[in-house]
Formats: C-alpha cells, sequence, structure tokens
C-alpha cells in the first residue's frame, strides 16, 4: 500500500516536471499571414502636365471711353441692360461742335455762289472769246477762277464732313451687343479721352484664357498644345488647345504666356481666375497608387508581393518615383511590369512579413435584357 502512494506521487512529480519545461521551453505561435490586396504594376498612360492660375477675357467684352472732351448732357443706360450695337450709351456736350458744324455749313454756301459766279463769268468770257472781243488770257483766267473755286468747295465740303463727324463723336455708342457694366459717370461730369465710362461684356466670341507658364516648361512649347479649365473639385470642365506662345518671356516673372479660347458658355465669367492645367506630353509609364507608397527619411518604398521558400512574403523595395498624375505616381525606377505591391495594410506590413493575397472582386453581372427594359 505503501509502495503505491509512492509511485502515485512519483508520477505526479515526473508529469508536472515535464509540463513545467514544456512551458518554459516552448515558442510562442507565430501570427498568421496578413491577408492584403494587391496592384499588379503595369503600362499606363501617363501625362506630364503643369496647373496654374489663369484669367479670362471675352473677346467680345471692350471698355468704352469717349473720343472727345466736354461734360456729360445724358445717360441712356443702366448697368446690366442689354444693348445692342451702335445704341447710344451717354450724350457728351456738343454745342461748340454743333456751332463748328454750322460755320462751315455756311462756308460751303458762300463757296457754292462764289463757284456759280466764276462759271458764269467764264462762259461769257468764252462767248466773247469766240467772237475775237477776249484774249486768250483773260479766258485761262476765268478758267483758274472756276478751278479755285471748285477746290474751295471740295474743301468746304470735307470741312462740314469732319465736322459732322466730330460732332457724332459726340454721342458715345454700344460698339458690340452685350451687357452693360457699372455705369461711372454722371451727369454733369467733365469726361476726357481716357475717362473710363462703362464695360460691355459680349455674349459672342467666347472666352480667353491666358496662364503663365515658368520659362523653363515653356522650352519646346508649340501652339496646339491641349490646355484644360479646371473646376474648384480639380475636374476637367473644358478642353482646347493653346493658339499662342509667347516668343518671349515676362522680364519681371519670367513667365510665359499661352492663351487657349474656349467658345462654350458655361457660366464664367470675364477677369475671372480659374485653375488651368497645360499638358505638355501624353506617353506611356508604369504607374502604382498613391496609397501603395509609404516615404521613410525623404524616400519612396513599395512592398512586393514575392514567393520565398513556398509561401507569399512582401520584400520592402526602395523605388524613384515620378510626377503624381490622375492614376497615382509614375514609377522610374524600382518596379517592373508584372509586380505585384501591397495596397492595404501598408503600416503594418514588415519586410519578409507573409501575406495571403485577397482574391480579385469578380465583376458584376451584365444585366439581363429584362433588367435592360425596366
Amino acid at each position: 500500500m505503501r509502495s503505491l502512494r509512492f509511485l502515485a506521487v512519483a508520477g505526479l512529480l515526473v508529469f508536472a516536471a515535464c509540463d513545467g519545461k514544456s512551458a518554459t521551453s516552448g515558442k510562442p505561435p507565430s501570427p498568421p499571414p496578413r491577408e492584403i490586396d494587391v496592384h499588379v504594376v503595369a503600362l499606363a498612360e501617363a501625362r506630364v502636365t503643369g496647373e496654374y492660375l489663369g484669367s479670362l477675357l471675352s473677346r467680345s467684352s471692350l471698355t468704352v471711353l469717349p473720343q472727345v472732351n466736354g461734360y456729360v448732357r445724358e445717360i441712356h443706360v443702366k448697368p446690366g441692360q442689354k444693348v445692342a450695337a451702335g445704341a447710344p450709351i451717354v450724350d457728351v456736350d456738343s454745342r461748340e461742335e454743333s456751332a463748328a458744324l454750322a460755320s462751315a455749313s455756311a462756308q460751303v454756301e458762300s463757296v457754292k455762289a462764289a463757284l456759280a459766279l466764276a462759271e458764269q463769268s467764264r462762259a461769257r468770257v468764252e462767248a466773247l472769246h469766240r467772237e475775237g472781243l477776249a484774249t486768250a488770257q483773260e479766258l485761262d483766267q476765268r478758267r483758274a477762277d472756276v478751278a479755285a473755286a471748285q477746290a474751295a468747295m471740295r474743301a468746304a465740303g470735307a470741312q462740314v464732313s469732319q465736322r459732322q463727324v466730330a460732332l457724332g463723336n459726340h454721342v458715345v455708342r454700344a460698339a458690340v451687343p452685350g451687357v452693360v457694366g457699372d455705369v461711372e459717370v454722371r451727369l454733369g461730369g467733365y469726361v476726357t479721352a481716357t475717362t473710363r465710362i462703362t464695360t460691355i461684356a459680349g455674349d459672342q466670341g467666347g472666352l480667353e484664357l491666358t496662364v503663365g507658364v515658368p520659362a523653363v516648361r515653356a522650352r519646346g512649347l508649340e501652339p496646339g498644345t491641349p490646355v484644360e479649365l479646371l473646376g474648384e473639385d480639380g475636374a476637367v470642365l473644358l478642353t482646347s488647345p493653346s493658339f499662342f506662345v509667347a516668343p518671349d518671356a515676362d522680364p519681371r516673372t519670367q513667365l510665359v504666356a499661352v492663351k487657349a479660347l474656349f467658345e462654350e458658355d458655361i457660366g464664367l465669367r470675364p477677369s475671372e481666375l480659374v485653375r488651368a492645367r497645360v499638358v505638355y506630353s501624353v506617353g506611356t509609364a508604369l504607374q502604382i497608387p498613391a496609397l501603395a507608397v509609404v516615404r521613410q527619411s525623404g524616400q519612396a518604398f513599395v512592398f512586393v508581393v514575392v514567393e520565398r521558400e513556398g509561401k507569399q512574403v512582401v520584400e520592402r523595395r526602395l523605388v524613384q518615383l515620378g510626377a503624381l498624375g490622375p492614376r497615382g505616381y509614375v514609377v522610374e525606377r524600382g518596379l517592373a511590369a508584372g509586380d505585384r505591391i501591397a495596397v492595404s495594410s501598408i503600416q503594418m506590413l514588415r519586410d519578409g512579413a507573409p501575406v495571403v493575397v485577397k482574391p480579385a472582386a469578380a465583376p458584376p453581372p451584365a444585366p439581363t435584357k429584362a433588367a435592360k427594359a425596366d
């Protein structure tokens, strides 16, 4: 009986010793491989672009200035009023010009009477000369008097035309149809040839966009380069080829003016500042999503899925990136077409960590005829 108890206690001690040894010497179980999404690196369309701030100008908009000096006698328009081409805008005091026109008209009447008298005198001398009662010298003198009177008549007529044009300039008219801006003059105010009366925003001719491109980027830039007009969210509103590239740079800003015309009306206003993108070149290049890039100490890394000892692990790889486009970064060095890179759980991955690649999502089923009909 005593021996049986001894054997039982010895067995318990041996079991406890073995269990403690296994607990102290065993390694913790390794974590399961992490599931990740991958992106297969492939060639895609890549664009070299530059985004700038540009200004819009309406080709049919203009600033209205008078051609004469004087006091404003009447204002025919109001701000926001639509006017047709040739519609009067303001009248400038024209009493002095009207008096000058009346004087020129009276001069015409005087010269006309002198011309009639010279022609009658010439006719009498011609009749006397045919009968031998007047000399050839007298006839030549009368003919010269008629020619002089005719020249004076033409000069007086030209003076009247000039005065009529000058009088017409006292009525400032709209050169193009459009909407009147703020009227900046008042009744009785004195205006000169440099006084700004108002502006007319025309609704024809489209909007002309002007952007300043750095001189370094403008080298080799030619008319026909695509220019994109961007919205507040960066979406492309309109695209048009450039029609003008300045031959020289601005000496103060070192920017080269590039212009493009947008004829479609999308609600933009003249003199408005807008975002614009100049597309310098279009080609193909390897591109990766921006969320796949890990930056450390100013360098860019990605995790590439590779096979090691029959398992899938991630390899931390240094890459050289180019410009950031709509589809991600352009890869200049470090990756090849067909490489698979991790695009999920990036911050939790380490070099050599085992992973499991999630299967690609199946495309949605094509709609049936009944669904299309619905």
